[in-house]
C-alpha cells in the first residue's frame, strides 16, 4: 500500500519530468484523477454511450451525467440533426 501523500509526492515530481515549465505551472494533470477527469469528458464528446462510458469509469449513469454533463461541447447540432433525421424517417 501508498499512502496518499507519498503518492501526491511521485505525483509532482513526475510532472516535473514529463512538462514543460509552463505545464508544469498550468492546472494540467494537477491531480491523477485530472487525468480521468480529461479521458472521460473526451470519450462523452466522442459519444461513448452514457451506460458505457459509466462502466467504463467506475461511475453510475447518474453520476456520470451530473459530473460530466457541463464538459459536454458542441453536440446541440448534431442532436438536432439526429432529431430531424428520425423525424424524416
Amino acid at each position: 500500500m501508498i499512502g496518499s501523500t507519498a503518492y501526491t509526492e511521485v505525483w509532482h515530481e513526475a510532472r516535473k519530468l514529463a512538462f514543460t515549465p509552463a505545464q508544469v505551472a498550468s492546472p494540467l494533470a494537477r491531480r491523477p484523477y485530472d487525468l480521468q477527469h480529461a479521458a472521460v469528458s473526451l470519450w462523452l464528446n466522442a459519444g461513448v454511450s452514457a451506460p458505457d462510458l459509466a462502466e467504463r469509469a467506475g461511475h453510475s449513469v447518474d453520476v456520470l451525467l451530473r459530473v460530466y454533463a457541463k464538459c459536454l461541447d458542441g453536440h446541440k447540432d448534431v442532436a438536432n440533426k439526429r432529431i430531424d433525421d428520425a423525424l424524416a424517417a
